[in-house]
């Protein structure tokens, strides 16, 4: 990505949140994480993040979403001796479409990106509109969408390690690789 673009969806990603009534410090508006996962479409596949606080027992982020944006399917594997991240997801504004292992729901409400459709595999919808959480247990496939309005979840989970994360897409970098603008 470019810098020019990351610049402008963290700003988006801050305008969404403290709409939403989420107050950021400077240190943390500077943080906030543009993730594109190498595709170089981030409208569509991508993710905006702040992470709060990351240590070897838990961690608390805000994932923010443009609207009907797409975080791919992956998992987070088990490490060492540990099993791997848990998470809870809390909508906190907007509607979020998350899919899990499961019993395929017949008809989802998330719209699959155009060209990667064979990397979203598991079709159990669970929806969340604000106030309503889910827990995805470590090791267990998913990805989530927004709504029509875009969408903010409070994540609260174990140990982050992002950059282990397995991906259905084989394309996908999860770590970002910044170019200068031309």
């Amino acid at each position: 990505m470019k810098r020019s673009e990351i610049k402008q969806a963290q700003q988006l990603a801050e305008h969404m949140l403290t709409s939403s009534g989420i107050h950021l410090t400077q240190e943390e508006i500077a943080r906030i994480e543009v993730a594109d996962f190498g595709l170089g479409q981030l409208e569509v596949q991508g993710l905006e993040l702040i992470t709060y606080i990351n240590t070897d027992r838990y961690c608390a982020k805000d994932l923010v979403l443009f609207p009907r944006q797409t975080c791919p399917e992956h998992l987070h594997p088990r490490i060492a001796n540990e099993p791997g991240k848990m998470e809870t997801f809390r909508c906190r504004a907007g509607v979020v479409y998350l899919y899990v292992e499961g019993e395929p729901t017949p008809e989802i409400a998330a719209i699959l990106p155009s060209g990667s459709e064979d990397s979203y595999t598991v079709m159990n919808e669970i929806v969340l509109h604000p106030g309503e959480q889910y827990t995805i247990e470590p090791g267990i496939k998913h990805w989530f969408q927004a709504g029509v309005e875009g969408a903010i979840i409070s994540e609260f989970s174990s140990t982050s390690r992002d950059e282990l994360d397995i991906f259905t897409d084989l394309r996908i970098q999860r770590m970002p690789i910044i170019h200068e603008d031309a």
